[in-house]
Formats: C-alpha cells, sequence, structure tokens
C-alpha cells in the first residue's frame, strides 16, 4: 500500500512539474512581458508611419484608401489597432490612406429606368450628387439620359465617385383644358350610359 502512494505522490509532483514548466515555456514562447503601446501614426505619410511602427517592433499593412479632398493624399487617416493599445511585439498595424485621386465607377444603364430607381443605383456606386433635369416627354419620371460635366455618358463610362450627376428625367404629360371646354355627352345613348348599375 506504501509503494501505491509513494507512486502516485510522484507522479503528482511530476506532472506538477511538468505543468509548472509548460506555463514558464508558454509566456516565453508567446511573449508575455514583451508588449508595445501602439503610437500614433496619424496625419504621417504612408513611408514615415512605416518606420515608426517597425522602431516600435510592430509591422505596418495598408488595408484601405479613400479619398477626402480636405486631407493631404498619401497620408495615414486611421490606424488599427487606436493609438495607445497595449500590443504584442510583432503585431500588424492596419493602416487607412488618404488616395491621390477620387475612385472611379463604371456606370451601368441608368436609362429607361426611373428616377428613383437610377438614384439607387447611384447610391450604391457611392455617387451622392445627383441633380435632376426635367425636360418635356411623354414618360414621367422616367430616366432618358445621364450628364457628366456637360457630356452625355453611355453605359460603362468611368466617372470619380465625388462626381456630380445630371439625370434627364421626363416631366409627362399634362393634359390642359380650356375655360368653355367641356366633356361631349352623347345625348341619344345618354340613358344607356348613365345606366351603368
Amino acid at each position: 500500500m506504501k509503494r501505491i502512494l509513494l507512486h502516485v505522490g510522484l507522479m503528482l509532483v511530476v506532472a506538477i512539474a511538468v505543468c509548472w514548466l509548460a506555463m514558464l515555456w508558454l509566456d516565453v514562447w508567446t511573449r508575455h512581458d514583451s508588449t508595445v503601446t501602439v503610437p500614433s501614426v496619424k496625419s504621417m505619410t504612408y513611408s514615415a508611419a512605416e518606420r515608426t511602427l517597425i522602431d516600435e517592433g510592430l509591422v505596418a499593412i495598408l488595408a484601405d484608401s479613400v479619398y477626402d479632398r480636405t486631407t493631404r493624399p498619401g497620408t495615414v487617416i486611421e490606424q488599427n489597432p487606436k493609438v495607445g493599445t497595449v500590443v504584442k511585439e510583432g503585431r500588424e498595424i492596419y493602416l487607412t490612406i488618404n488616395a491621390f485621386s477620387p475612385k472611379m465607377v463604371s456606370l451601368p444603364t441608368l436609362t429607361d429606368i426611373s428616377v428613383r430607381q437610377a438614384k439607387s443605383i447611384l447610391e450604391g456606386l457611392e455617387i451622392k450628387n445627383v441633380v435632376e433635369k426635367r425636360v418635356p416627354s411623354e414618360f414621367k419620371d422616367l430616366v432618358l439620359a445621364v450628364y457628366y460635366k456637360g457630356r452625355r455618358l453611355s453605359p460603362g463610362a468611368r466617372i470619380p465617385v465625388n462626381s456630380t450627376v445630371t439625370l434627364e428625367v421626363g416631366e409627362g404629360v399634362q393634359e390642359v383644358f380650356e375655360e368653355g371646354d367641356s366633356a361631349e355627352v352623347d345625348t341619344e345613348n345618354a340613358p344607356e350610359q348613365l345606366n351603368l348599375f
């Protein structure tokens, strides 16, 4: 019986030692104590931001670009993780920069559909500046043509997303009755026309 208790005790001691060594090794392998505070790289050029992050033991990744005419092109406008976040060394920092020119999109067919549908399609393409120009047409609210800077656009034309697009839209036919006009009534068949029930 003593031998069994001795063996169980030895097994427990070995198990505890193995767990303790595993925890020590895990701390070293994951660099548990090796942390870095993310610096601010906003408003820096991408190359300057990359150098700053490398100096801190971090990795710069260009994640996206957006166009903002109020910000200098090529500069960082957003970073993730945010400034002041405590991360491990070697962590990737995702940067969004301001593009040098606006994003270009290809226009689909926008004619012969309703103005509401055309606006919805343009909004989906991130084109927010849309102007309606009403023209005489028998087709009310139907898009007849699309213009950019006075030039008529065909499907597939590429324009910047910050463009102002003009939609030429039909007004529809308006019936005008002059004074004194009245609907003509066939007096001979009037009783038959009125007897609807």
